[in-house]
């Protein structure tokens, strides 16, 4: 059973038809595989668990300033403590940094604040 929904998009059987497939041909299942790794933040060593995508992005930040992922990752620790108190969640706080540059990289995207 099939019907109509608002934007033009069809729902069948409670699914809805997907205009853009997320699984694309050729997604890599890796790619949302969790991976630990041990980091030192201004110092201090700890563990942080994030997925195989993250890793890669952050190694491309790393890359651009010229800098280790530890010494990014310190400086985004250092920075949330000064600018805003602190974070109780590092690990999102690093995806939403993450996300944040790819955003930034795109044609006309909107900025996301």
């Amino acid at each position: 059973m099939s019907r109509g929904v608002g934007n033009g998009v069809m729902e069948t059987s409670g699914f809805h038809k997907m205009q853009i497939d997320p699984f694309a041909k050729g997604f890599d299942m890796g790619l949302a595989k969790p991976l630990s790794r041990s980091v030192r933040l201004n110092g201090f060593s700890t563990c942080l668990r994030l997925e195989q995508i993250y890793w890669n992005i952050l190694t491309e930040i790393a890359r651009i300033n010229a800098c280790s992922v530890s010494a990014l990752l310190s400086y985004v620790d250092r920075e949330v403590h000064l600018r805003h108190g602190g974070v109780k969640n590092f690990s999102g706080l690093v995806r939403v940094v993450c996300v944040v540059h790819l955003l930034k990289g795109r044609a006309g995207a909107p900025s996301p604040e």
